[in-house]
C-alpha cells in the first residue's frame, strides 16, 4: 500500500460520504485521492462544512481555511421529498441517486427512503417536472452537527453497493449481448445442416430456455402488480399533457433500461436486500 493510498484512506474516513459531487469529483473517494495527491484543496466539501475543513486540516497538518464558496455553502442537512401529485414515474431520479435511496418503477410512484437519503441534490436536476424538493430536517444544525460518523459510514457502504450493482448490471448486459451474437452465429450452420439442428438442444440451450421462461414469468408478475396498483389509484397522477421534451427524456431512460434488459419491475431496490433468484428485477445479475 502506497503512502498516497494510506493518506487517501484517512481522508476518506473524514468525509461525510454524501457523494454529492459538490467538491468537483464524482464521489467522496476520488476527492479524497485528489487531496492526497495534492491536486485538490481540502476546503471543497460543503456537507462537511467548517468542521469538516478543520478535521482535514488537522490530519494534513495545514492551516484551517474557509470553505470554498465556489463549491457551495454549509447548510442544514436536507432530504429529498417527491410531490406525488406531479411525479410522472420517469425513473430519472432513481438512476441519479448515488445511494439507492429512491424506490419505484417506470410509470409508478417513486418514494424517497428518508433514512437513506444523504441530501446530495443529485435527483433534483434530472426531474423533468420539478417535483422534487430538498427539505431541511436538522433545524439550524449544519455540517457535522447535522450528520454523524455512523450515517457517513452507512452512506459509504450503500454507495459501494450501488457501484457494485451497476457493475453487475453492465456485465450482465454485455454477457447477454455476447450470448445473442453467439446464438445468431450458431443458428446459421444449424439451418443448413439437419444433423446440427437435431443436436441443437444442449445443456446450455436448455438453461437459456429456462432462464427466458423465468424472466417472462417475472415480467408477468410485475405486469399484474402494476395493474393492481393502478386499480388502487397508486400510479402517477400527472401523466396528462406531458411535453415533447419531457417525453424525450423518458424515452431515453426507457431505451437505457431496454439495453440493460430492465423491461419492467421495480428500480432502486436496496443493494443489501436479498434477491429473488427467480426474479430478474430483484436479482441485479439478471437485470
Amino acid at each position: 500500500m502506497t503512502d498516497s493510498k494510506k493518506l487517501a484512506d484517512l481522508i476518506e474516513d473524514l468525509l461525510p460520504q454524501t457523494q454529492c459531487t459538490k467538491c468537483g469529483y464524482d464521489a467522496c473517494r476520488p476527492y479524497a485521492e485528489a487531496i492526497a495527491q495534492d491536486t485538490a484543496n481540502y476546503n471543497q466539501c460543503p456537507p462537511g462544512g467548517a468542521q469538516g475543513v478543520e478535521r482535514l486540516a488537522r490530519l494534513l497538518n495545514r492551516p484551517v481555511i474557509p470553505l470554498n464558496p465556489e463549491n457551495g455553502v454549509e447548510r442544514p442537512r436536507p432530504v429529498a421529498v417527491i410531490d406525488e401529485t406531479l411525479c410522472i414515474g420517469c425513473t430519472l431520479c432513481i438512476q441519479a441517486c448515488p445511494v439507492d435511496a429512491i424506490v419505484g418503477a417506470p410509470k409508478q410512484m417513486h418514494t424517497v427512503v428518508k433514512e437513506l437519503c444523504t441530501g446530495c441534490d443529485l435527483c433534483v436536476a434530472p426531474c423533468p417536472v420539478d417535483c422534487i424538493a430538498m427539505v431541511a430536517v436538522t433545524g439550524a444544525a449544519t455540517g457535522w452537527d447535522a450528520w454523524s460518523q455512523q450515517q457517513a459510514d452507512a452512506a459509504r457502504l450503500r454507495h459501494d453497493q450501488h457501484l457494485a450493482r451497476l457493475a453487475r448490471e453492465s456485465e450482465a448486459a454485455e454477457a447477454r449481448a455476447a450470448a445473442r451474437r453467439a446464438s445468431t452465429s450458431a443458428a446459421s450452420p444449424a439451418a443448413s445442416n439437419p444433423d446440427a439442428s437435431a443436436s441443437a438442444t444442449t445443456p446450455d440451450n436448455t438453461a437459456e430456455e429456462k432462464k427466458r421462461a423465468m424472466i417472462q414469468a417475472a415480467l408477468e408478475r410485475a405486469r399484474q402488480k402494476k395493474e393492481a396498483m393502478a386499480a388502487k389509484g397508486l400510479g402517477p397522477q400527472n401523466t396528462a399533457s406531458i411535453s415533447a421534451e419531457v417525453q424525450a427524456q423518458i424515452d431515453a431512460a426507457e431505451a437505457r433500461r431496454q439495453r440493460l434488459g430492465l423491461n419492467d419491475g421495480t428500480l432502486g431496490t436496496p443493494a443489501d436486500t436479498p434477491a429473488d433468484p427467480e426474479d430478474p428485477v430483484s436479482d441485479p445479475t439478471k437485470r
